[in-house]
């Protein structure tokens, strides 16, 4: 719902891990990938805190080209089918998760996190999905995954570690239930995450466009391990909530800060 001040207010009320809970905005709804509105040169700004620290599955805001989107094209809906993953977006995800296709980048916690994916066309994941059985058989589970990691490439950086394997003597990096502002910048070659206007990742490696604005916040996990377990699912959850506010999105140059 929008906030008197001129926000939004993201909510999901309290339940137990039998159903999914969802609140999202987003700008791609109803439309196929290739006329999702974004691309570089563009940056997003905005200031945004949530209810709790150590919410119980996944919320955000950013970009990316809702991969497992499927939709067969009634009702109005665009033909979709699931795709590779490209993203660039603040993610914070539960310790029940782990969505890293690599052994040396974060799976959980508050993240900066790009995926880059080849152009393959959306048709040529379809037999794949008949292989999905296979991820129970431990074995070719971690096999999958060590495919699957070169070919997604991707790089995180923490903002804020999970309560569950935080070192104790590591500081609380970021407290997310206080208002802080937070933006990304995107260029061709280059895209730039701030918290507070403090770059916390700068990296060459950029997502494929076109890609869609999406803000949410939802109980749901999902994880692909090293060790090659892999599950999803819903989980027990608080009434929870994310507010937003100052949304900008820009395709004409930087927000203010320093490089």
């Amino acid at each position: 719902m929008q906030t008197q001040h001129g926000g939004w207010r993201l909510s999901i009320p309290a339940g137990t891990a039998n159903a999914y809970r969802l609140a999202q905005l987003d700008d791609y709804w109803r439309l196929p990938r290739p006329r999702f509105a974004w691309q570089p040169p563009m940056n997003i700004a905005l200031r945004a805190r949530v209810s709790a620290p150590h919410l119980p599955g996944t919320w955000g805001f950013g970009l990316w080209n809702d991969p497992f989107g499927i939709s067969l094209g009634f009702g109005g809906h665009p033909l979709r089918f699931p795709c590779l993953p490209n993203a660039a977006w603040f993610f914070h995800a539960s310790p029940e998760n782990h969505l890293s296709f690599r052994d040396d980048q974060p799976g959980n916690g508050f993240l900066a996190q790009v995926f880059r994916s080849p152009p393959w066309p959306d048709w040529m994941l379809m037999p794949a999905l008949i292989g999905v059985p296979l991820l129970a058989i431990r074995s070719v589970s971690r096999l999958i995954r060590r495919l699957a990691g070169k070919i997604i490439r991707e790089q995180a950086e923490m903002c804020a570690a999970p309560l569950e394997t935080r070192r104790t003597s590591e500081p609380i990096s970021l407290d997310v239930t206080q208002w802080h502002a937070y933006s990304l910048e995107w260029s061709p070659n280059r895209i730039v995450f701030r918290v507070d206007h403090v770059p916390v990742l700068a990296t060459s490696l950029v997502p494929r466009p076109p890609l869609g604005l999406v803000i949410w916040i939802d109980n749901q996990y999902a994880a692909w391990h090293p060790d090659g377990r892999f599950g999803f699912g819903v989980l027990e959850n608080p009434a929870a909530w994310l507010e937003i506010e100052n949304l900008s999105l820009n395709a004409s140059g930087p927000p203010a800060g320093p490089a």
